[in-house]
C-alpha cells in the first residue's frame, strides 16, 4: 500500500490529479483487500486530488468519510469548509468548520487564511481583513494569502493598500495562471463585488 500512496504523492505534488486518484484508488482498495483498517489520510488525499481534477461529488464523499475516521482533525475540516464556502455551498456550517479547525491550530496560517477567505466570500470584510492580516503574519511570503488580503482591502476601502498587497503577491512567484487576475486587478482594482447570493447549500 506504501508504494502506490507514495506514487499518488508524488503525482499530486506533480499536480497530475487525476493520475493521483488512481494511485489513491489503488491503495485504497488494497489496504482493504488485506483487512488494514481505514485512514483518514488517504480518503483525505484522494478527496483533494478529486477536487482538484473537478470530480467534487466523490470529492465530498472522501472528505467527510476521512471527517468521520477521525472528527477533529483540521486539515480536513479546513479543507472540506473551505470548497463548501468557495462554491456557495453549506455556508454556515463550513464557517463552523474551519473556525473549528483555527482553533487547533491557532498558528497554521494557511488555515487561517481559509477563515479569512470565508468572511469574504460570505460578504464579512472587515472579518476578512481581520484574519487575512493574521494569516499574512503568520506565511508573509505566500502569494495566495496576500492576494486575498488585497481583495479584502479593496472590498474595505483601503485600495493603495490592496494595490500594495497584489504587488507583494506578484513578488512572491504567484502560479502561472495566478499572474494575470493580480495584474488586472493591480491596474483597474476589483470590477465587482464577489456574489453574495449563495447558490445551494
Amino acid at each position: 500500500v506504501a508504494t502506490e500512496v507514495q506514487l499518488g504523492d508524488i503525482l499530486r505534488n506533480k499536480k497530475r490529479f487525476a493520475e493521483a486518484v488512481t494511485a489513491y484508488d489503488d491503495a485504497i482498495h488494497r489496504a482493504a483487500s488485506v483487512g488494514m483498517p481505514e485512514r483518514w489520510s488517504l480518503f483525505y488525499d484522494r478527496g483533494v486530488a478529486l477536487e482538484r481534477s473537478g470530480q467534487w461529488e466523490r470529492a465530498e464523499q472522501d472528505l467527510k468519510h476521512a471527517l468521520e475516521l477521525k472528527p477533529e482533525q483540521p486539515l480536513v475540516l479546513n479543507y472540506l469548509g473551505y470548497s463548501w464556502i468557495d462554491r456557495g455551498e453549506n455556508l454556515d456550517e463550513g464557517l463552523k468548520m474551519i473556525e473549528k479547525a483555527v482553533e487547533l491550530r491557532p498558528d497554521d496560517g494557511y488555515i487561517v487564511d481559509s477563515l479569512g477567505w470565508a468572511h469574504y466570500r460570505m460578504g464579512d470584510y472587515a472579518g476578512a481583513v481581520e484574519q487575512l492580516e493574521k494569516a499574512v503574519e503568520l506565511v508573509p511570503q505566500d502569494p495566495t494569502i496576500n492576494d486575498h488580503l488585497g481583495d479584502a482591502y479593496w472590498q474595505s476601502g483601503r485600495l493603495s493598500e490592496a494595490r500594495y498587497q497584489w504587488q507583494r503577491a506578484l513578488q512572491f512567484g504567484p502560479q502561472e495562471n495566478e499572474i494575470k487576475p493580480i495584474e488586472e486587478k493591480l491596474q483597474s482594482g476589483l470590477k465587482t463585488p464577489p456574489p453574495s447570493t449563495p447558490h445551494g447549500g
